[in-house]
C-alpha cells in the first residue's frame, strides 16, 4: 500500500507544483491587497485636496454627467474626508451599434470635495506597471487568466481540480510522514544544522505535518472559491439544507433601461438603511452594486473602511428588486442552516480574514509556505531520480557481466 501512496504522492505534487507554487506567492501578496496597493499608489487612495467630502450620490452624478460612456456600476455609500471616492464603472450601450462602449478603465477614483477623477485604471488588466500590480496579482491568484472557451471557464475549472488533487494528496502526504509510531519525532524536526537535501526534505516533510491542519482549510475553501456552485453546493446540501446563493439564483427580472437603472439606484439607496432594519442588520448600508440587466441592486451593510469584512463571516448584503425594492435574497453571516454558514465561512477562510490581522498574517505565511513546500517537493523528486537513473547504469553494466559469465560456462 505505501509504495502506491508514494507513486501517488509524487505524481500529485508534481502535476499541481507549478499552480499551487504561482498560487502561495501571489496569495501571500494579496492577503495584504488593501494595505499594499495604497502603498504603492498613494494618489490613487489619498485625495489630493483637503476638504468635507460631498455625498456619494452627488460624486457618482457628477461622474456620469462628465462621462457619457459610463454608468457606475458599484459605489461606496459613504464618502471619508481625505480618502478618495473609489466607484466601479461599467461601459454603456452605443444606441447606434446595440454594442457597449469601449472604456480603457473600470474603476475610478474620484476627489471627493469636487467629484473630478483624480485617477483610473483596468481592474485585473494583466500589467506590472505599479498602479495595476497587486490587482493583477489578485486576478492572476483566482484566475492565470485562462480563457473561457466552448462555454467552459478553464480558470474556475483549472483552479478547481487542482484545489482537489492537492485536498487528496494532503491526506495522503500525512499518511506518508508517519510510517510507524516510533518515528513520529523525525516528522516534526527541521535538521537545520545538516542543510542541503536533510533539510531540503524536512521542509518539505515536517513542514506539511506542522501546517497540515491550515493547508487542509485552504485546499478546501479553493475548492469552494472555485467550484463551490458545480460541487461544494452540491455536496454540502447532502448533509444540510442549503440557501440559494443570492449572488447568482436571483430570479432574473425585466432588464433596466439606463434611466430605470438610474432612478432605482436613487430610490434604493434612500431606503437601504430601512430595509436592513426590517431584516435585523444593525450596520448602515455601506456599498451598492446594479445589475440593470437583471432587474436588481446588491446593497452591503458595513461601516466605512469595513468593505472587506474583515473579521467573523463577513457583511450582510441584501439583493433587492430594482422596481419594487423588495428583498429578493440575503447573505447574513451567521444565520440559516449549518450548511449555510458553511458556504458563509469559505472566503473568510480561505483570506484568513475570520480571525482578523492574526487569520491574514497565518494565511501570507502559509502561502509562502505553499510555495517553499512546491519547490522542495520538485527538488527531491529530481534528487532521487537522478539516483534511480544511477543505479540503472551501474546495474546495467553487472547484469551484463553476469550474462557473459553465464554464456562462457555453457560453452566451456
Amino acid at each position: 500500500m505505501r509504495p502506491l501512496l508514494v507513486r501517488l504522492h509524487r505524481w500529485f505534487g508534481l502535476g499541481i507544483a507549478a499552480f499551487l507554487f504561482l498560487a502561495g506567492l501571489t496569495g501571500a501578496v494579496i492577503a495584504w491587497d488593501h494595505e499594499l496597493d495604497a502603498a504603492l499608489n498613494p494618489t490613487f487612495y489619498n485625495a489630493a485636496t483637503p476638504g468635507a467630502p460631498l455625498a456619494p450620490l452627488e460624486l457618482v452624478k457628477r461622474f456620469e454627467a462628465a462621462n457619457p460612456h459610463a454608468v457606475v456600476s458599484f459605489m461606496p455609500l459613504a464618502a471619508q474626508p481625505g480618502e478618495t471616492f473609489i466607484v466601479r464603472a461599467s461601459p454603456r450601450v452605443d444606441p447606434q451599434t446595440n454594442a457597449p462602449y469601449a472604456l480603457d478603465y473600470n474603476q475610478v477614483a474620484l476627489n471627493p470635495t469636487n467629484g473630478d477623477v483624480q485617477s483610473r485604471r483596468m481592474w485585473g488588466a494583466p500589467s506590472l506597471a505599479r498602479l495595476n500590480l497587486i490587482p493583477f496579482l489578485y486576478q492572476l491568484h483566482y484566475t492565470l487568466f485562462l480563457p473561457t472557451k466552448m462555454g467552459i471557464d478553464f480558470s474556475v475549472w483549472t483552479m478547481g481540480v487542482v484545489g482537489m488533487v492537492w485536498l487528496l494528496d494532503g491526506f495522503i502526504a500525512i499518511v506518508l510522514a508517519f510510517p510507524n509510531f516510533k518515528s513520529w519525532r523525525k516528522s516534526l524536526a527541521f535538521r537545520v544544522k545538516r542543510g542541503g537535501y536533510a533539510l531540503t526534505f524536512d521542509l518539505h516533510r515536517s513542514g506539511g505535518v506542522w501546517l497540515w491542519g491550515i493547508l487542509t482549510v485552504v485546499a478546501l475553501t479553493s475548492v469552494s472559491m472555485n467550484l463551490g456552485t458545480q460541487i461544494v453546493r452540491p455536496v454540502v446540501s447532502v448533509f444540510s439544507t442549503v440557501a440559494p446563493d443570492p449572488f447568482r439564483t436571483v430570479a432574473p427580472g425585466p432588464a433596466l433601461t439606463l434611466d430605470e437603472a438610474i432612478q432605482a439606484r436613487d430610490r434604493i439607496i434612500a431606503e437601504a438603511a430601512d430595509a436592513g432594519r426590517r431584516e435585523g442588520i444593525a450596520a448602515p448600508p455601506g456599498g451598492l452594486f446594479a445589475v440593470p440587466s437583471l432587474g436588481y441592486v446588491g446593497v452591503g451593510y458595513y461601516a466605512p473602511g469595513k468593505d472587506h469584512g474583515d473579521a467573523g463571516l463577513g457583511n450582510p448584503w441584501l439583493i433587492l428588486s430594482a422596481r419594487t425594492g423588495q428583498v429578493l435574497a440575503k447573505q447574513i453571516p451567521g444565520e440559516g442552516s449549518a450548511g449555510d454558514i458553511f458556504i458563509q465561512a469559505q472566503f473568510p477562510l480561505h483570506s484568513g480574514r475570520i480571525a482578523g490581522l492574526p487569520g491574514r498574517i497565518a494565511i501570507s505565511f502559509t502561502g509562502l509556505m505553499v510555495a517553499v513546500l512546491s519547490v522542495t517537493g520538485v527538488l527531491i523528486w529530481l534528487k532521487k531520480a537522478r539516483a534511480r537513473r544511477k543505479s540503472a547504469k551501474s546495474a546495467k553494466p553487472s547484469k551484463q557481466a553476469a550474462t557473459v559469465r553465464a554464456n562462457e560456462r555453457v560453452t566451456s
